[in-house]
């Protein structure tokens, strides 16, 4: 009997912070997979790699094997989360990211007055924050897995903090319809189940409502030259990177019309200092102050190439606009 591409097929002993490896895509089912990458944890001391393979059919490439619920949980504690946040500021500075954010709110602005938005995967809410100013009488919620977003409940920046994933149990459910916008910023590469959660995102918002989705692009040149020194890579916390025709073809199915495929805009001019500052995350301090004018050198490389970047094969992300049907 033919199983479905979402019933895993699973080869190695059982390991409570890992999934047994499966030896079929997640996404089309396909038994074509190869090994595209193979590191260890680059910010922690941890024996052990991880490895990620991509579809020969789709080209889907996802963690294999897969952390389990314990390790996600694990891998999830305050403490990496802090020490995440700290190698994230090294790279980018907090006036870049809020930039980001702006510019990603002006162009997001064409959408009219949304009376209602829902930030997934919104973390501290500096999205929410930044684009108030262009949204000034919209009602911001953020849902995300850790305790940041009750965090930016009590400071102000969302109006309604919802902590765990979109298919946690009962979440889409009670938020049900209750969106004009859901926005998903560099979310879906963490969760479980792509489709799920894309589901789950069309079950809270109101019918002719937007979802905007942005992802790591797999078909970056960057992840083949750099390859586990590249940061969309994320590991151990991203689990899928999902191709663009992969996704808007899901969502076509789903219902939804495309209305914007970005890959310009989206594009985060950090690959080559990112990669720099991956290799020296467990150097000595002085290793750091010694590399900085390099660094400073990778991260001006990566500015001035942006404009290039992001109109070819170079550029690390993209992003997909759709509207919900309204049948």
């Amino acid at each position: 009997m033919p199983t479905s591409p979402l019933t895993p097929q699973f080869t190695t002993p059982y390991d409570p912070f890992q999934e047994p490896r499966r030896e079929d895509c997640p996404w089309c089912g396909s038994r074509r997979l190869r090994t595209r990458l193979r590191a260890p944890d680059p910010l922690r001391h941890r024996a052990g790699a991880f490895t990620v393979d991509a579809c020969g059919d789709c080209g889907h490439a996802f963690q294999n094997p897969r952390l389990s619920a314990e390790g996600l949980a694990f891998f999830r504690r305050d403490f990496y989360e802090r020490q995440l946040e700290e190698f994230a500021g090294r790279v980018r500075s907090a006036r870049a990211v809020w930039r980001r954010h702006r510019d990603t709110a002006w162009r997001l602005s064409a959408l009219g007055e949304p009376e209602s938005w829902l930030d997934v995967g919104t973390g501290h809410a500096r999205f929410p924050e930044a684009a108030k100013e262009f949204f000034p009488y919209t009602s911001f919620d953020g849902l995300d897995p850790t305790a940041r977003v009750e965090q930016a409940l009590l400071e102000g920046r969302v109006e309604e903090a919802h902590r765990g994933y979109l298919t946690t149990p009962g979440m889409a459910a009670r938020l049900r319809a209750r969106y004009d916008v859901v926005t998903m910023f560099h979310h879906l590469e963490h969760t479980p189940d792509p489709r799920a959660e894309l589901g789950a995102a069309l079950t809270v918002l109101r019918p002719g409502g937007h979802l905007v989705v942005e992802v790591p692009d797999p078909a970056c040149v960057f992840a083949a030259l750099l390859g586990r020194w590249w940061l969309p890579y994320g590991q151990p916390r991203h689990l899928h990177l999902v191709p663009r025709a992969n996704l808007c073809a899901e969502l076509a199915q789903l219902g939804c019309a495309i209305l914007v495929v970005d890959r310009k805009a989206p594009h985060i001019p950090y690959d080559l200092s990112g990669a720099l500052a991956l290799t020296l995350a467990h150097a000595h301090p002085a290793l750091h102050l010694a590399a900085a004018p390099v660094l400073a050198l990778a991260s001006a490389l990566d500015h001035g190439g942006a404009p290039l970047f992001r109109r070819t094969r170079f550029s690390n992300a993209y992003r997909v606009v759709v509207r919900k049907g309204r049948g």
